[in-house]
């Protein structure tokens, strides 16, 4: 007897010293809409605390910058190509072993809430509630463990932060806990809390350089791409204007499916928050009849309308981050939790006059990376280490004391968190396949360094190279300058050992 009671002992204090770990995701939050990265387009006083009290990452990217991939990659520590989730259209096979799963066998208590879109059902969680697809923003259905699909009524973004903190409330308080907090917002199509939008509509947005950029000069990629915000970014769907206000325009003139989808947006916002929207979005209406002949104008105006609508979502996340952090501190949970702050990819932000993701470079490559474990993370600490999602999940079993599998591709940042150890890593792997579907950016596979990033578009056998010390904005494509084929020579080398260290098969043969 006085063993079993000596053995319980050790195991709490185990648990005891054990962090709680917190990983919040939302969907496709950019760097440029956090104030922690930049001031210019809104504030974000939450999610900049977590900088503030912890650790910002400068150059966190993905593997694959598509929504079903990252949370794929989270689970396993894998690649696409080894998770086999390369697209949004993939189902995740839920008999694989996850980092949650071992976890919960290690002794955390394991809760997943929010957007899951993997078109199977969780496994590994002690509980589990996730949207179904990419869900809704107003009273969201939500399937829960029963595999009962029921109405939360709400907003997305409250709504999952309520559960999350229910959940808390709920939970063993005796063992250590691995919470996934993964929110909708800012996903497309944007649909804003009233209260946020009264806000940045009365914003101006600063213009991105290259909102008006002449795409012609680039590659075929370039040429087929269809994320276009002045050509398709839709009206009625994407930027709530109703289509009374253009069906009589014949350049303009909507489909039904326009008029539907518009109808069906608002179907679920209680009348009072829907009066106040529709008046503001009448305003789009206005201005859109008046100067949707000038391509230019229009432009201008499709992307201030944009972004009021993204950073308005945005706003939403940031004040529920803000509840979940006082949550903490009034829970005495602060110290020794682990709370990590990302997206699940990049975004544009009108960058090339263009909205989405999915491309190598570093608009959409690249994804925030904040976190805060004030008893091991020193506060205001800056890296500018290459990190990449394959590190997230060997990280979080790292730092709780779980062996990592050596089938995880990614590395444990815990030392480099804890101690700044510098990482030996030069260059990161990308690889993208989902085309033609939705946004025709074609497939493509490369390589990142500190300066240098090679990108070979292998359908169309394309190259680019691009020099990121002098050209941030990859403009120019530098594979037929002279003075660099020596290091594209060497680039192409360091593309095929990580596309075997990788254990990559496509595309198939030599990359020449």
């Amino acid at each position: 007897m006085r063993f079993f009671f000596f053995f319980l002992l050790c195991c709490q204090n185990v648990f005891a010293q054990q962090p709680n770990i917190i990983y919040i995701m939302s969907d496709d939050h950019d760097n440029d809409a956090i104030s922690a990265y930049n001031k210019q387009f809104i504030q974000t006083p939450n999610i900049d605390r977590l900088a503030k009290e912890g650790i910002r990452f400068n150059k966190a990217f993905v593997g694959n910058s598509i929504c079903s991939p990252a949370r794929a990659t989270l689970l396993t520590g894998q690649h696409s190509h080894k998770n086999a989730v390369k697209d949004n259209r993939t189902r995740f096979d839920s008999s694989k072993i996850t980092m949650p799963q071992l976890m919960r066998e290690a002794g955390y208590q394991t809760a997943l809430t929010g957007k899951w879109h993997l078109h199977s059902l969780p496994t590994g969680f002690d509980y589990w509630k996730i949207l179904p697809g990419q869900g809704r923003y107003y009273d969201p259905l939500m399937i829960n463990m029963k595999g009962d699909t029921v109405v939360e009524k709400g907003y997305a973004t409250d709504v999952t932060t309520n559960d999350a903190l229910q959940w808390l409330d709920q939970r063993d308080k005796n063992k250590p806990f691995l919470l996934l907090l993964h929110h909708k917002a800012p996903h497309r199509n944007w649909m804003p809390r009233l209260k946020h939008l009264r806000i940045t509509s009365k914003q101006v947005y600063p213009e991105p350089p290259t909102l008006y950029a002449d795409v012609s000069q680039f590659g075929k990629p370039w040429q087929e791409q269809k994320m276009s915000i002045l050509y398709d970014m839709e009206l009625s769907v994407d930027l709530k204007i109703d289509p009374v206000y253009y069906e009589h325009i014949p350049e303009l003139k909507p489909s039904q499916s326009e008029k539907s989808g518009y109808n069906f947006i608002f179907n679920h916002i209680a009348e009072e928050e829907k009066n106040g929207l529709k008046e503001i979005y009448a305003q789009r209406g206005k201005l859109l009849q008046q100067h949707y002949k000038d391509k230019r104008k229009l432009l201008a105006l499709k992307y201030q309308w944009y972004m009021q609508d993204y950073m308005a979502c945005v706003a939403s996340v940031d004040e529920n981050i803000g509840r979940l952090l006082e949550y903490l501190d009034k829970n005495g949970l602060t110290k020794n939790t682990l709370v990590i702050y990302t997206g699940d990819q990049g975004f544009y932000l009108g960058e090339n006059g263009w909205f989405d993701k999915r491309w190598m470079y570093d608009v959409s490559m690249q994804a925030p990376l904040l976190m805060r474990w004030p008893a091991k993370i020193k506060p205001e600490t800056v890296s500018n280490e290459l990190v990449q999602n394959i590190d997230f999940a060997p990280t979080i079993m790292d730092v709780a004391a779980v062996k990592v599998p050596a089938w995880m591709q990614g590395i444990s940042l815990q030392e480099h968190l804890t101690q700044q150890k510098k990482l030996s890593r030069n260059y990161l792997y990308y690889h993208y396949y989902e085309y033609p579907i939705d946004h025709y950016v074609m497939p493509h596979v490369g390589i990142r360094g500190k300066q240098y990033k090679l990108i070979y578009f292998y359908t169309a056998n394309e190259w680019e190279l691009y020099d990121l010390t002098k050209d941030p904005q990859e403009k120019y494509n530098l594979i037929r300058s002279t003075a660099h084929q020596s290091i594209i020579k060497q680039l192409k080398v360091e593309l095929l050992k990580l596309r075997d260290q990788y254990d990559d098969h496509e595309p198939a043969g030599e990359l020449h």
